[in-house]
């Protein structure tokens, strides 16, 4: 046994008594110094400072560059914080642990959350709701109704475990023939603001964060990674910005995602006047600047030093930049710091940093109802000759057309939902709705889109050297990622005229549904009606009229449309949208009366592609590979072109009919001398037989004494509630200085010109009820701002006054 050595003893145990509270003290300090960025007490500013502080600059480049995709970490399943257990969302990677910090997740939108397609196996898979179009919920003009799809549609994001959505898209429709028109809401910028306000303020009721996209003028696809899109400062700020400006101040999205393309010579992602001068100084934005996905190209250097703060899905060659440029002290590690503020300010608000655990169940049969009120509420009744509609059910229809079999919910690419349960055709919407429908005409229809899926054959659309490069198409077989384009791209099926009489023989009245799809990377959004097409809208219409019966034509597309050389044929039009999963339901409400159609459109219909103010330099120079895209037209977009230069349209911009009608009555002006705001107010009746909703829109018309100005534009408008026969509502707006400015660029203001404003009200651009006059008695500076992003082209813009 060995001797014990007292002295010996009591060093070792001094030794470790003092280790002990060192290490005890420093654990004290270290857990002291933590609690500021995991102190909810303290404000989101201090705790990501705090947070900040705490990162090398390897971990500072790794989180700008990707998200932390090039921080080579081992993630834990579970990670022990000393305040009990911190478990990463299975949508996100761990890739800070010692600071518990994990990638953004985030979904695609913006027509809801896009999971992408179900496997073979779905059983446990988790479906999300298909809401209809931007562009179809534009045509709602219903503020309201838009959050409420945005509450839901969070809900989806927040319970399925994502920090981020990405939407909404609010760029301009500036040209028809845009594939992703259908991402985005309309052609004026006040609507288009308006509606992203709503949606963004119904999103981020619930925790999560709206990414607004793509900032800005990405108004093509063509060559969209790399045009460079030329606009007038006047331009720029009254069409492209304005709705953006409106979305941030209004909505405060959480996050605004930059454009691929260029504007007047700079990437958005590396234009430090349009993200800092614009968005941060004179908007007030407080978000996160990321960019679009997989851009590579560029300079990630020049992109941090403008202001982005989140290069996605980032290359590891922008890591090596970055990484060389603060090696040669090219960019200084505090521009790194305040950039990722942003960044961790996001992060430490997200759901599941603040305690929330998803159920992963979100309520999906009340989402479907919301999606199906939305959808008929945006649909547009363009035509309705001696009160075709709404028809009564029992009877029964020919319903031609394949899309009357294969509903098209929503274009392709990432603004789509593919991850729905089901979705309705109208075929299948008419018969829950009580209609009788032909059994050989929907099995000959059945068996053509059977046929075209089985062969998979390229669609003609897409059988050409550029679409094959573009889409990775080899041979005569449609790739896989084709499988919701397929039918919607292929041929209209041939139908003999001695087909229609036999289908006509055994049935009251005939549908015919015409399709058209669009997407990202290509142009389609307006192809001209077929020459199969035509001949089926009219023969039908020949054969059914020559019986004394009607015949109905539902658009399913994307946005504007050519209908004047084939309107005349049909007793009644239906613009259905893409309507999302419910769509078949909703056209069956508005065709039964269920539903009284309220939508107006939020696009002009031309009469011709050749009409569109863009068309002669659309999508740019030169045309088969465009570099530059010239914006000609200036502000004259839409009903501002149709309505200053007498260009007569189809069906104009606010158009939209009703089974009902409305009077409006009762203007009046708070003042006929503007100071400051000023109130408007108008009564709007039902006079008709049936309850229904009206838009109300205020149209102003300002002098041109010192600057050209659009005849009129719009400057506010109003959905009445559902008004029964008799019943009326009195609408109120409100006019600020703002609402009376043009942008002058030689002084980089927002002007109010001296004169006579005249208010207009109207149930759409054309159709003015009622006009009231008040004086501007001098001018008015509205608003002094940056002079930046002159364009890097001389330009001369369209106007009235040459």
């Amino acid at each position: 046994m060995k001797s014990f050595d007292l002295k010996k003893s009591f060093g070792i145990f001094f030794i470790i008594l003092v280790t002990s509270v060192t290490y005890s003290t420093l654990f004290a300090q270290e857990n002291n110094e933590i609690t500021i960025y995991k102190d909810v007490k303290r404000t989101l500013e201090e705790r990501a400072k705090d947070l900040i502080s705490r990162m090398t600059l390897e971990e500072k480049i790794g989180l700008t560059i990707g998200d932390g995709r090039y921080l080579n970490v081992d993630e834990p399943k579970l990670k022990e914080t000393g305040e009990g257990i911190y478990e990463p969302n299975r949508n996100a990677k761990l890739v800070i642990p010692r600071l518990s910090i994990r990638q953004f997740t985030h979904i695609n939108g913006p027509s809801g959350v896009n999971k992408g397609n179900p496997p073979e196996d779905d059983s446990d898979f988790n479906y999300t709701t298909a809401f209809p179009s931007a562009t179809c919920l534009a045509a709602t003009w219903d503020t309201e109704l838009i959050e409420k799809v945005g509450k839901v549609t969070g809900n989806e994001v927040l319970e399925y475990d994502y920090d981020l959505s990405k939407m909404p898209g609010l760029n301009i429709h500036r040209d028809p023939k845009c594939g992703r028109n259908f991402e985005y809401y309309s052609e004026d910028p006040l609507l288009t603001g308006k509606m992203a306000a709503a949606m963004i303020h119904g999103l981020q009721s619930n925790g999560i964060g709206a990414v607004i996209k793509h900032f800005v003028a990405n108004n093509q696809e063509t060559n969209r990674r790399t045009y460079n899109a030329v606009i007038g400062q006047r331009t720029l700020r009254e069409i492209y910005l304005r709705g953006f400006e409106i979305a941030v101040k209004e909505g405060k999205p959480a996050s605004i995602m930059t454009s691929y393309n260029r504007l007047n010579g700079f990437y958005t992602a590396e234009n430090s006047a349009l993200l800092q001068n614009i968005a941060r100084e004179e908007w007030g934005f407080d978000g996160l600047f990321m960019t679009d996905f997989d851009m590579h190209y560029g300079d990630a250097v020049a992109q941090v030093r403008a202001g982005t703060n989140l290069i996605m899905t980032g290359a590891k060659y922008e890591y090596e930049q970055l990484k060389f440029a603060l090696k040669n002290k090219m960019i200084d590690e505090s521009t790194l710091d305040k950039n990722l503020y942003y960044n961790i300010k996001l992060k430490l608000n997200a759901p599941r940093m603040k305690g929330f655990t998803p159920s992963f169940k979100p309520d999906l049969e009340n989402h479907a109802k919301v999606a199906r009120e939305s959808a008929a509420d945006g649909m547009v009744l363009l035509k309705n000759k001696n009160n075709t509609l709404p028809v009564k059910d029992g009877k029964t229809v020919a319903v031609f057309g394949k899309t009357s079999y294969d509903l098209i919910l929503s274009g392709t690419g990432s603004g789509t939902v593919d991850s729905y349960k089901y979705k309705i055709n109208i075929n299948e919407g008419l018969k829950s709705a009580g209609f009788k429908v032909l059994k050989d005409i929907e099995n000959n229809y059945t068996e053509y889109i059977e046929k075209l899926k089985r062969e998979n054959l390229v669609p003609p659309y897409f059988d050409n050297p550029k679409m094959r490069k573009d889409n990775g198409i080899k041979g005569n077989q449609a790739p896989s990622h084709f499988k919701t384009r397929l039918v919607a791209f292929s041929k209209e099926q041939v139908i003999s005229k001695s087909d229609i009489e036999k289908y006509e023989s055994n049935s009251d009245f005939a549908l015919i549904t015409l399709g058209r799809s669009a997407g990202e990377n290509y142009e389609n959004g307006y192809l001209p009606i077929s020459n199969i097409e035509l001949d089926l809208v009219k023969n039908v219409s020949d054969v059914f009229h020559a019986k004394g019966k009607k015949v109905i034509v539902v658009l399913n597309v994307g946005g504007v449309w050519e209908t004047a050389s084939w309107r005349d044929y049909a007793d009644a039009i239906l613009l259905a949208w893409q309507p999302g999963q419910e769509g078949g339901n909703s056209v069956a409400d508005i065709l039964t009366g269920a539903v009284n159609p309220s939508g107006k459109l939020p696009d002009s219909f031309p009469m011709k592609y050749e009409d569109v103010p863009s068309s002669k330099s659309f999508p740019g120079i030169p045309a088969e590979d465009p570099i530059n895209s010239f914006y000609e037209e200036g502000i004259y977009v839409g009903y501002r072109y149709y309505d200053s230069f007498n260009v007569p349209t189809a069906y104009e911009f606010g158009y939209g009919l009703s089974y009902t009608t409305f009077d409006y009555s009762d203007l009046k002006l708070s003042s006929t001398n503007f100071s400051s705001k000023m109130k408007v107010t108008v009564t709007v009746k039902n006079t008709g037989k049936v309850a229904g909703k009206e838009v109300a829109q205020l149209y102003l018309a300002a002098p041109s004494t010192e600057i050209e100005k659009p005849v009129q534009e719009l400057k506010g408008f109003a959905k009445t509630k559902l008004l029964k026969p008799g019943e009326s509502q009195k609408l109120t707006f409100e006019l600020d200085e703002r609402s009376l400015a043009s942008f002058w660029s030689g002084i980089s203001a927002w002007v109010a010109d001296k004169g006579d404003y005249e208010v207009r009200i109207g149930a759409s651009s054309k159709d003015i009820r009622l006009k009231a006059s008040f004086n501007l008695p001098k001018d008015i500076v509205v608003e002094e701002v940056h002079d930046v992003l002159y364009p890097n082209f001389y330009m001369e813009e369209l106007s009235r006054l040459k």
